[in-house]
Protein backbone atom coordinates (compact mmCIF):
# COMPACT_ATOMS: atom_id res chain seq x y z
CA UNK A 1 0.00 0.00 0.00
CA UNK A 2 1.69 3.04 -0.88
CA UNK A 3 0.45 6.67 0.09
CA UNK A 4 0.80 8.65 -2.83
CA UNK A 5 2.08 12.46 -1.29
CA UNK A 6 3.55 10.84 1.57
CA UNK A 7 7.15 11.11 0.70
CA UNK A 8 6.98 14.41 -1.28
CA UNK A 9 5.29 16.22 2.08
CA UNK A 10 7.58 14.35 4.15
CA UNK A 11 10.70 15.17 2.56
CA UNK A 12 9.17 19.41 2.04
CA UNK A 13 7.84 19.33 6.29
CA UNK A 14 11.74 18.20 6.85
CA UNK A 15 13.66 21.10 4.42
CA UNK A 16 11.03 23.86 4.82
CA UNK A 17 9.89 23.48 8.26
CA UNK A 18 12.61 22.46 9.94
CA UNK A 19 10.99 19.58 11.55
CA UNK A 20 12.86 16.15 12.17
CA UNK A 21 11.11 13.13 9.65
CA UNK A 22 11.56 10.42 12.15
CA UNK A 23 9.60 12.95 14.80
CA UNK A 24 7.15 12.69 12.00
CA UNK A 25 7.10 9.48 11.45
CA UNK A 26 6.86 8.64 14.90
CA UNK A 27 4.15 10.60 15.29
CA UNK A 28 2.12 8.95 12.68
CA UNK A 29 2.48 5.57 13.88
CA UNK A 30 0.79 6.57 17.43
CA UNK A 31 -1.99 8.24 15.14
CA UNK A 32 -2.22 4.76 13.30
CA UNK A 33 -2.48 3.02 16.46
CA UNK A 34 -5.25 5.20 17.48
CA UNK A 35 -7.23 5.06 14.00
CA UNK A 36 -7.09 1.28 13.98
CA UNK A 37 -8.25 0.52 17.36
CA UNK A 38 -11.17 2.71 16.43
CA UNK A 39 -12.34 -0.27 14.22
CA UNK A 40 -10.77 -3.26 16.77
CA UNK A 41 -10.58 -1.85 19.86
CA UNK A 42 -10.04 -5.56 21.26
CA UNK A 43 -6.64 -5.04 20.50
CA UNK A 44 -4.02 -4.17 23.12
CA UNK A 45 -1.70 -1.15 22.07
CA UNK A 46 1.51 -2.77 22.81
CA UNK A 47 0.43 -5.36 20.42
CA UNK A 48 -0.34 -2.94 17.33
CA UNK A 49 3.10 -2.25 15.14
CA UNK A 50 2.13 0.36 12.90
CA UNK A 51 5.17 0.05 9.91
CA UNK A 52 5.91 3.21 7.64
CA UNK A 53 8.51 3.05 5.24
CA UNK A 54 10.24 7.02 4.81
CA UNK A 55 10.94 6.53 1.16
CA UNK A 56 7.86 4.29 -0.88
CA UNK A 57 5.31 5.50 2.22
CA UNK A 58 4.22 1.77 2.78
CA UNK A 59 2.42 1.40 5.81
CA UNK A 60 1.36 -1.61 7.21
CA UNK A 61 -0.40 -2.56 10.78
CA UNK A 62 1.82 -5.81 12.41
CA UNK A 63 0.47 -7.84 15.28
CA UNK A 64 2.64 -10.04 16.68
CA UNK A 65 4.77 -10.50 13.99
CA UNK A 66 2.16 -11.15 11.58
CA UNK A 67 0.31 -8.34 8.84
CA UNK A 68 -3.18 -7.39 10.10
CA UNK A 69 -3.67 -4.42 7.73
CA UNK A 70 -7.09 -4.16 7.41
CA UNK A 71 -9.01 -3.88 3.93
CA UNK A 72 -9.08 0.30 2.97
CA UNK A 73 -6.65 1.27 5.22
CA UNK A 74 -4.77 2.77 3.04
CA UNK A 75 -7.25 5.63 2.56
CA UNK A 76 -7.03 6.44 7.27
CA UNK A 77 -3.61 6.13 6.79
CA UNK A 78 -3.25 8.93 4.24
CA UNK A 79 -5.83 10.82 5.90
CA UNK A 80 -3.65 10.20 9.21
CA UNK A 81 -0.16 10.95 7.60
CA UNK A 82 -1.70 14.34 6.71
CA UNK A 83 -2.71 15.47 9.84
CA UNK A 84 -0.26 14.96 11.83
CA UNK A 85 1.97 16.40 9.39
CA UNK A 86 -0.14 19.97 9.75
CA UNK A 87 -0.35 19.06 13.26
CA UNK A 88 3.78 18.82 13.34
CA UNK A 89 3.70 21.84 11.01
CA UNK A 90 1.57 24.04 13.50
CA UNK A 91 3.67 22.84 16.33
CA UNK A 92 6.92 23.37 14.91
CA UNK A 93 5.77 26.98 13.69
CA UNK A 94 4.55 27.71 17.51
CA UNK A 95 7.79 26.43 19.45
CA UNK A 96 9.71 28.99 16.75
CA UNK A 97 7.30 31.97 17.55
CA UNK A 98 8.19 30.95 21.62
CA UNK A 99 11.80 30.77 20.87
CA UNK A 100 11.67 33.80 19.04
CA UNK A 101 9.97 35.59 21.81
CA UNK A 102 11.74 33.98 24.62
CA UNK A 103 14.91 35.95 23.14
CA UNK A 104 12.33 39.24 23.93
CA UNK A 105 11.67 39.14 27.49
CA UNK A 106 12.64 42.36 29.38
CA UNK A 107 12.01 44.41 25.16
CA UNK A 108 8.65 46.77 24.26
CA UNK A 109 7.11 45.16 21.21
CA UNK A 110 4.15 46.96 19.50
CA UNK A 111 0.73 45.36 18.61
CA UNK A 112 -3.02 45.77 17.78
CA UNK A 113 -5.65 44.88 20.97
CA UNK A 114 -7.42 41.75 18.99
CA UNK A 115 -10.25 41.60 21.63
CA UNK A 116 -10.59 41.53 25.13
CA UNK A 117 -11.98 38.12 26.85
CA UNK A 118 -13.21 38.12 30.51
CA UNK A 119 -11.18 41.39 31.11
CA UNK A 120 -8.08 39.94 29.77
CA UNK A 121 -6.43 41.29 26.68
CA UNK A 122 -5.38 39.79 23.57
CA UNK A 123 -2.98 41.39 21.29
CA UNK A 124 -1.87 40.88 17.59
CA UNK A 125 2.00 41.02 17.82
CA UNK A 126 2.44 40.12 14.12
CA UNK A 127 3.55 36.23 14.14
CA UNK A 128 2.26 35.69 17.93
CA UNK A 129 -0.66 36.74 20.25
CA UNK A 130 0.45 38.56 23.25
CA UNK A 131 -1.81 38.33 26.35
CA UNK A 132 -2.18 41.16 29.06
CA UNK A 133 -4.10 39.12 32.23
CA UNK A 134 -5.76 42.05 34.70
CA UNK A 135 -2.79 42.15 36.44
CA UNK A 136 -0.79 43.52 34.03
CA UNK A 137 -2.88 46.18 32.87
CA UNK A 138 -2.75 50.03 34.26
CA UNK A 139 -6.14 50.32 36.29
CA UNK A 140 -6.78 53.74 34.48
CA UNK A 141 -6.45 52.74 30.82
CA UNK A 142 -9.03 51.67 28.55
CA UNK A 143 -8.22 48.73 26.35
CA UNK A 144 -10.08 49.21 22.87
CA UNK A 145 -10.41 46.94 20.17
CA UNK A 146 -8.18 47.42 16.62
CA UNK A 147 -5.74 50.12 18.85
CA UNK A 148 -1.92 49.76 18.80
CA UNK A 149 -0.02 49.86 21.80
CA UNK A 150 3.63 49.67 23.06
CA UNK A 151 3.80 46.39 25.49
CA UNK A 152 6.71 44.51 27.48
CA UNK A 153 7.08 41.01 26.58
CA UNK A 154 7.73 39.60 30.76
CA UNK A 155 7.37 35.73 30.22
CA UNK A 156 6.46 32.70 28.29
CA UNK A 157 3.85 31.01 30.83
CA UNK A 158 2.02 27.39 30.27
CA UNK A 159 -1.20 28.41 29.39
CA UNK A 160 -4.45 26.56 28.64
CA UNK A 161 -3.55 25.97 25.42
CA UNK A 162 0.35 25.57 25.78
CA UNK A 163 2.80 28.33 25.95
CA UNK A 164 1.83 32.01 25.83
CA UNK A 165 3.23 35.41 25.21
CA UNK A 166 2.66 37.35 28.29
CA UNK A 167 2.74 40.64 28.41
CA UNK A 168 2.29 43.64 30.12
CA UNK A 169 1.89 47.41 30.96
CA UNK A 170 1.87 47.90 34.66
CA UNK A 171 5.30 46.57 35.69
CA UNK A 172 7.87 48.67 36.05
CA UNK A 173 10.19 47.25 34.23
CA UNK A 174 8.11 48.68 31.37
CA UNK A 175 9.24 52.28 32.27
CA UNK A 176 12.96 50.93 32.97
CA UNK A 177 12.29 49.67 28.72
CA UNK A 178 10.56 52.65 27.75
CA UNK A 179 13.38 55.08 28.79
CA UNK A 180 15.84 52.44 26.99
CA UNK A 181 14.46 53.31 24.15
CA UNK A 182 14.46 57.31 24.49
CA UNK A 183 17.09 57.78 26.03
CA UNK A 184 20.65 57.14 24.16
CA UNK A 185 22.92 57.33 27.37
CA UNK A 186 21.22 54.43 29.21
CA UNK A 187 21.69 52.48 26.16
CA UNK A 188 25.44 53.32 26.02
CA UNK A 189 25.91 52.66 29.81
CA UNK A 190 26.45 55.86 30.90
CA UNK A 191 23.33 56.06 33.00
CA UNK A 192 21.89 53.52 34.62
CA UNK A 193 18.35 53.33 36.29
CA UNK A 194 19.05 51.75 40.24
CA UNK A 195 15.52 51.43 40.83
CA UNK A 196 11.92 52.14 40.18
CA UNK A 197 8.83 52.06 42.15
CA UNK A 198 5.64 52.20 40.32
CA UNK A 199 1.73 52.58 41.23
CA UNK A 200 0.66 51.93 37.76
CA UNK A 201 -1.70 54.71 36.11
CA UNK A 202 -1.08 57.44 39.03
CA UNK A 203 3.23 57.99 40.03
CA UNK A 204 6.74 56.55 39.12
CA UNK A 205 9.69 57.43 41.34
CA UNK A 206 12.97 56.01 39.31
CA UNK A 207 16.43 56.76 40.61
CA UNK A 208 19.47 56.96 37.87
CA UNK A 209 23.01 57.21 38.72
CA UNK A 210 25.44 58.04 35.94
CA UNK A 211 29.18 55.99 35.63
CA UNK A 212 30.63 59.58 33.65
CA UNK A 213 30.89 62.44 35.53
CA UNK A 214 30.14 64.61 32.72
CA UNK A 215 26.91 63.15 32.24
CA UNK A 216 23.75 64.43 34.16
CA UNK A 217 21.80 61.14 34.75
CA UNK A 218 18.44 63.01 35.93
CA UNK A 219 19.16 65.44 32.93
CA UNK A 220 19.81 62.95 30.34
CA UNK A 221 16.17 61.32 30.85
CA UNK A 222 14.67 64.39 31.25
CA UNK A 223 15.82 65.23 28.04
CA UNK A 224 16.38 69.34 26.36
CA UNK A 225 12.91 70.92 27.22
CA UNK A 226 11.99 67.62 28.79
CA UNK A 227 11.27 66.37 25.02
CA UNK A 228 12.12 62.23 26.48
CA UNK A 229 9.94 62.61 29.40
CA UNK A 230 7.17 63.71 27.87
CA UNK A 231 7.72 61.09 24.47
CA UNK A 232 7.21 58.40 28.05
CA UNK A 233 4.55 60.48 29.72
CA UNK A 234 2.44 60.71 26.54
CA UNK A 235 2.56 57.09 26.27
CA UNK A 236 1.39 56.34 29.78
CA UNK A 237 -1.24 58.39 29.48
CA UNK A 238 -0.04 61.02 31.65
CA UNK A 239 1.53 59.08 35.04
CA UNK A 240 3.70 61.50 36.89
CA UNK A 241 7.34 60.50 36.68
CA UNK A 242 9.60 61.48 39.11
CA UNK A 243 13.27 61.13 38.28
CA UNK A 244 15.62 61.37 41.32
CA UNK A 245 19.73 61.41 41.48
CA UNK A 246 20.72 57.78 42.77
CA UNK A 247 22.64 58.37 46.25
CA UNK A 248 24.50 55.91 48.68
CA UNK A 249 23.83 58.28 50.93
CA UNK A 250 21.01 56.92 52.21
CA UNK A 251 20.08 60.37 54.11
CA UNK A 252 20.50 62.08 51.02
CA UNK A 253 18.79 59.10 49.01
CA UNK A 254 15.76 59.10 51.45
CA UNK A 255 15.89 63.26 50.34
CA UNK A 256 15.42 63.09 47.11
CA UNK A 257 13.02 60.56 47.40
CA UNK A 258 10.46 63.11 48.79
CA UNK A 259 10.77 65.54 45.94
CA UNK A 260 8.75 67.96 45.02
CA UNK A 261 9.03 68.62 48.97
CA UNK A 262 11.88 69.89 50.81
CA UNK A 263 13.18 68.06 53.86
CA UNK A 264 14.43 70.45 56.75
CA UNK A 265 16.40 67.54 58.57
CA UNK A 266 16.40 63.02 58.68
CA UNK A 267 17.46 60.89 61.15
CA UNK A 268 18.03 57.56 60.27
CA UNK A 269 18.27 54.27 62.20
CA UNK A 270 20.66 51.55 60.28
CA UNK A 271 19.57 48.79 62.22
CA UNK A 272 15.95 49.31 61.99
CA UNK A 273 16.41 50.60 57.99
CA UNK A 274 13.98 53.20 59.38
CA UNK A 275 14.00 56.99 59.14
CA UNK A 276 12.46 60.08 60.94
CA UNK A 277 11.75 62.98 58.24
CA UNK A 278 11.12 66.84 59.61
CA UNK A 279 9.61 68.76 56.58
CA UNK A 280 8.10 72.62 56.72
CA UNK A 281 5.01 72.02 58.10
CA UNK A 282 3.30 73.72 54.72
CA UNK A 283 4.72 70.90 52.32
CA UNK A 284 3.54 68.35 54.98
CA UNK A 285 0.84 67.32 52.74
CA UNK A 286 3.02 67.26 49.49
CA UNK A 287 5.55 65.34 51.29
CA UNK A 288 3.10 62.40 52.10
CA UNK A 289 0.97 62.73 48.90
CA UNK A 290 -2.45 61.64 48.36
CA UNK A 291 -3.20 58.94 50.00
CA UNK A 292 0.03 58.51 51.18
CA UNK A 293 1.68 58.00 48.31
CA UNK A 294 4.42 60.13 47.68
CA UNK A 295 5.58 58.52 50.92
CA UNK A 296 4.52 55.10 49.96
CA UNK A 297 6.58 55.50 46.52
CA UNK A 298 9.71 56.86 47.95
CA UNK A 299 10.38 53.79 50.88
CA UNK A 300 9.68 51.37 48.28
CA UNK A 301 11.79 53.07 46.05
CA UNK A 302 14.74 53.84 48.78
CA UNK A 303 13.45 50.18 50.85
CA UNK A 304 13.70 52.31 54.03
CA UNK A 305 10.52 53.11 56.51
CA UNK A 306 10.07 56.52 56.45
CA UNK A 307 8.11 58.53 59.08
CA UNK A 308 7.38 62.37 58.71
CA UNK A 309 7.01 64.91 60.64
CA UNK A 310 6.57 69.18 59.93
CA UNK A 311 8.29 71.18 61.42
CA UNK A 312 5.68 73.08 63.35
CA UNK A 313 5.70 70.05 65.89
CA UNK A 314 8.18 70.19 68.71
CA UNK A 315 10.36 66.92 67.08
CA UNK A 316 12.55 67.17 70.02
CA UNK A 317 9.88 66.55 72.38
CA UNK A 318 7.59 64.01 70.02
CA UNK A 319 11.05 61.93 69.62
CA UNK A 320 11.41 62.01 73.71
CA UNK A 321 7.61 60.97 73.95
CA UNK A 322 8.02 58.15 71.65
CA UNK A 323 11.13 56.88 73.18
CA UNK A 324 9.44 57.03 76.42
CA UNK A 325 6.20 55.23 74.99
CA UNK A 326 8.18 52.39 73.04
CA UNK A 327 9.63 52.47 76.62
CA UNK A 328 6.37 51.51 78.84
CA UNK A 329 5.60 48.96 76.52
CA UNK A 330 8.65 47.18 76.63
CA UNK A 331 8.48 47.22 79.91
CA UNK A 332 4.80 46.25 80.57
CA UNK A 333 5.25 43.16 77.87
CA UNK A 334 8.03 41.98 80.00
CA UNK A 335 6.15 42.29 83.14
CA UNK A 336 3.34 40.12 81.06
CA UNK A 337 6.22 37.54 80.50
CA UNK A 338 7.47 37.69 84.39
CA UNK A 339 6.54 34.14 85.61
CA UNK A 340 5.91 36.09 88.93
CA UNK A 341 3.18 37.93 87.50
CA UNK A 342 1.47 34.84 85.73
CA UNK A 343 1.48 32.90 89.04
CA UNK A 344 -0.36 36.13 90.61
CA UNK A 345 -2.93 36.33 87.84
CA UNK A 346 -3.57 32.49 88.16
CA UNK A 347 -3.97 33.49 92.01
CA UNK A 348 -6.42 35.78 91.15
CA UNK A 349 -8.29 33.67 88.85
CA UNK A 350 -8.35 31.13 91.38
CA UNK A 351 -10.27 33.67 94.23
CA UNK A 352 -12.62 34.88 91.67
CA UNK A 353 -13.93 31.52 90.78
CA UNK A 354 -13.92 30.60 94.64
CA UNK A 355 -16.40 33.26 95.56
CA UNK A 356 -18.53 32.71 92.43
CA UNK A 357 -19.02 28.62 93.32
CA UNK A 358 -19.50 30.24 97.12
CA UNK A 359 -22.06 32.43 95.64
CA UNK A 360 -24.20 29.94 93.75
CA UNK A 361 -23.69 26.92 96.51
CA UNK A 362 -26.29 29.21 98.54
CA UNK A 363 -29.89 27.32 98.68
CA UNK A 364 -33.02 29.40 97.70
CA UNK A 365 -34.20 27.83 101.34
CA UNK A 366 -31.64 29.95 102.46
CA UNK A 367 -32.53 33.08 100.88
CA UNK A 368 -36.07 32.77 101.90
CA UNK A 369 -35.64 32.13 105.52
CA UNK A 370 -33.71 35.59 105.56
CA UNK A 371 -36.89 36.89 103.85
CA UNK A 372 -39.11 35.74 106.24
CA UNK A 373 -36.81 37.55 109.51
Amino acid sequence: MVITEFSSALNQVASERGISPDSVINSIKLALISAYRKDFPGVSADDIDPQVNPLTGEVKIMIKGMDATPSGFGRIAAQTAKQVILQKIRETEKQTIIEEYKKKIGQIVSGYIFRVDKNVVILDLGRAQGVMPTGEQVPTEVYLTNRKIKVLVKEIAEGPKGEEVIVSRSAPKFIEALFAQEVPEIMSGAVKIENIAREAGNRTKMAVSSSDERVDPVGACVGQKGVRVQAIVAELGDEKIDIIDYNEDISKFITASLSPAKVVSIKVDAKKRGSNVVVPENQLSLAIGKDGQNVRLAAKLTGWKIDIRGDGVDNEKKEEEDKEKEKKEKVAKEKIKSPKVKKIKKEKAAVSISKVLSKKSASPRQKGEGKER
